[in-house]
């Protein structure tokens, strides 16, 4: 009588589940980057956007300022405005929020430190740690890299690496719809600035006594 033999299936070992998890989280950044890629790329995000940075461009006082901080006020109101259409639900939105109420603060304790007594000023160094150059000109090209994307997104300079992925992957999205949103913005502005220049020139014009 032939003896049947009976083939279990075998366990999976650590490399299979390894390679499992990693194939799970590389279709969790897909999906998430599809869903953020969906939500700023639409239109009607970008105009609550726009109607949200409009008011708080008309809110800063830009007449009195130089060149250079009129350029600042300009890009914080628009980053203060891009977190808050986020709603505080990424990190990088509220590390925005935080870092714009922190300024706030100090602001105000500054200028009461003013009043209070004259400030003294002092000329700071910068300091640069030679063990901290050695490291980073020892780290591998991906290493670097990742510190250079953790340093652009806001408030996950000292996050794990997947916390950079999935929030770099929310703030890249969020940027380009900033940028189109201020680019229509911007043509809004100055087409309708050339509009009522012409109308006040035609109505010169007009009004002047034939000769």
């Amino acid at each position: 009588m032939a003896s049947t033999s009976v083939v279990s299936n075998p366990a999976p070992t650590s490399t299979d589940r390894s390679r499992d998890s990693k194939r799970k989280k590389k279709k969790k950044l897909q999906k998430e980057y599809l869903q953020s890629h969906f939500k700023w790329k639409s239109q009607a995000q970008q105009q609550i956007y726009s109607s949200k940075l409009h008011q708080a461009l008309a809110r800063v006082n830009l007449a009195s300022t130089s060149v250079p901080r009129r350029g600042k006020a300009v890009r914080e109101a628009a980053d203060r405005v891009l977190a808050a259409t986020a709603k505080g639900k990424t990190r990088w939105s509220r590390a925005i929020l935080a870092n714009r109420r922190l300024k706030l603060k100090f602001s105000k304790q500054h200028k009461r430190q003013r009043v209070a007594q004259p400030a003294l000023t002092r000329s700071k160094k910068p300091r640069v740690s030679v063990l901290r150059l050695k490291g980073k000109k020892n780290l591998p090209a991906v290493q670097r890299k990742l510190r250079f994307l953790a340093r652009l997104v806001p408030g996950c300079r000292k996050e794990p690496v997947p916390v950079i992925l999935e929030e770099a992957i929310d703030y890249i999205p969020a940027l380009e719809m900033q940028v189109r949103a201020m680019a229509a913005l911007l043509n809004l502005l100055s087409g309708s600035g050339a509009a009522a220049s012409d109308s006040s020139s035609g109505a010169g014009t007009s009004s002047a006594p034939p000769s």
